[in-house]
């Protein structure tokens, strides 16, 4: 027996934002307990926080690297205590190939003021340095720091690399740290002996 009811749809074109708000509200509902469960989201009214610094042997690993590597390796005597830390949290090795091309030994820093600061040792020339790390750029300035001269790369709007020629190693520090940032790495730089190489 047929009652004659029908269920009423209205035509698409009927539709307005409200429906559209009802149709989405359950899904953005949905994504949200997803991501709260999955500990993807935090809210803070403070705005964002840093993270914690990852821990970097940066004694340990330059120390290898002075066994390791054919040139003299040296560990920057950089103050370790609070407000004016410098925590180390990063390495690398990489070699540069071609002419003037060598190994190069990086490790990173965050500065007192939360920035980061890149220090890469190397055999490689001094060209071969700025050309892969300050490409497109000349040498804007120097300075003279730890008994060295530093040339400076630097364009607007770009991170400053300082590169020196200790004779037998070239170094290369470069970062978003300000100007006391690059004078307390180049001093430390300077003043540093080359580690045991056994």
């Amino acid at each position: 027996m047929d009652t004659g009811d029908v269920s009423y749809q209205k035509p698409r074109s009927q539709n307005d934002y409200k429906d559209l708000i009802w149709s989405l509200a359950p899904l953005v509902l949905i994504c949200l307990v997803i991501a709260g469960i999955a500990s993807q989201c935090s809210f803070s009214t403070g705005g964002p926080k840093q993270g914690k610094i990852p821990d970097f042997n940066v004694k340990a690993a330059l120390t290898d690297d002075a066994r390791l590597l054919s040139f003299p390796i040296r560990l920057p005597a950089l103050p370790d205590t609070d407000p004016n830390k410098w925590t180390p949290n990063s390495g690398s090795h990489d070699t540069i190939t071609g002419t003037g091309g060598g190994d190069t030994s990086t490790v990173g820093f965050i500065t007192p003021e939360g920035t980061y600061m890149q220090l890469t040792q190397s055999n490689a020339t001094v060209d071969v340095l700025a050309k892969k790390y300050a490409p497109n750029r000349t040498v804007s300035g120097t300075q003279q720091h730890g008994g060295h001269m530093w040339s400076i790369y630097a364009e607007p709007g770009t991170e400053p690399t300082w590169i020196s020629d200790f004779g037998d190693v070239r170094i290369l520090i470069k970062g978003a740290g300000n100007g006391a940032a690059f004078d307390t790495l180049s001093t430390a730089m300077g003043q540093a002996q080359p580690l045991p190489r056994s």
